[in-house]
């Protein structure tokens, strides 16, 4: 099952049947980022798994779309600043059926449109060209304004990581957002405590991030990147607060690098990820543990 061409949530839908579909879709993903990961035996499978409930709850909840049509030009934009999470962008792309389901056994391969740094020009659904952090959320604002002087309805959501606080650019970009009060932007920061060179605080302190966000005039929200419910909550803050002039909105999303599996969870060098051929099945059975697990334990609760 895929998520069908969305205008985001329907208005009739309770939030408990919002959360139980974006958590539906974000076990899937997980599972096609798994499967990605197996076909390259390596990958940023840990970035992938913890971000699967922000981009679940983007793409089957908040984006407006047409999966026939992913140029659309009445469309919302969904930039990917991190390139190197495009194997959990595909999963999204395949899920909301922008992309075929069968074509993710080719990520990676040579003349694939699923390259393993995302890029605009290979993929369809794929609004930028990821790679050289830093840069997403001042594309970002730039499409925003042009939206905006085009008088164009929609919104831009751009995904970055904790590791492109560490960039000046993003600052500029972030003062030049509040500036042109670009309130039909939104900027979604994956907060996984952890780059290339190690741990974030290790590598350069950006805390507290909540507080440097709202000097720079961003209507800022904190949350559990895995909670489903949190997300939407935050989600529905800032779609309230979307309009042509006015405030940006931030959700800082904080996130568990392997979120869903165990034996990835914890493991030491996790930024990119080498599992042993024996690991990946271990891998989807401990995914399909824990969601059967949490789905029962829900359905008990009601």
């Amino acid at each position: 099952m895929t998520i069908t061409e969305t205008v985001r949530a329907p208005e009739t839908a309770s939030l408990q049947e919002r959360v139980a579909r974006v958590e539906a879709a974000a076990y899937r993903m997980r599972h096609h980022v798994l499967n990605m990961g197996e076909a390259q035996g390596q990958g940023y499978v840990g970035q992938a798994l913890d971000a699967a409930d922000v981009l679940a709850a983007v793409y089957a909840d908040q984006l407006r779309y047409r999966a026939e049509d992913p140029e659309w030009e009445g469309r919302d934009r969904f930039l990917l600043s991190t390139g190197h999470y495009a194997i959990g962008h595909y999963a999204a792309l395949a899920e909301a059926g922008i992309v075929p389901v069968d074509e993710l056994e080719t990520y990676g391969s040579d003349d694939s449109r699923l390259p393993m740094s995302g890029m605009s020009t290979y993929t369809p659904g794929m609004e930028i060209s990821g790679g050289s952090l830093g840069h997403g959320l001042t594309i970002a604002v730039g499409t925003a304004l042009g939206l905006r002087l085009q008088g164009s309805g929609a919104r831009v959501f751009n995904f970055l990581s904790d590791g492109e606080l560490d960039e000046g650019s993003t600052w500029e970009a972030a003062m030049g957002a509040h500036h042109h009060q670009l309130g039909n932007l939104t900027a979604i920061v994956d907060i996984n405590a952890l780059q290339a060179d190690g741990k974030t605080d290790t590598v350069l302190r950006t805390e507290p991030v909540l507080d440097k966000w709202a000097a720079c005039g961003w209507f800022v929200q904190r949350v559990d990147g895995n909670d489903v419910g949190a997300l939407l909550a935050a989600f529905d803050s800032a779609a309230a607060k979307a309009e042509a002039e006015g405030k940006p909105s931030v959700i800082l999303c904080d996130t568990k690098v392997g979120r869903g599996v165990p034996l990835l969870e914890d493991r030491e060098k996790a930024h990119f990820m080498r599992i042993d051929e024996h690991e990946w099945q271990i891998c989807r059975e401990q995914l399909t543990a824990g969601y059967e697990a949490r789905t029962a334990s829900e359905g008990e609760s009601k």
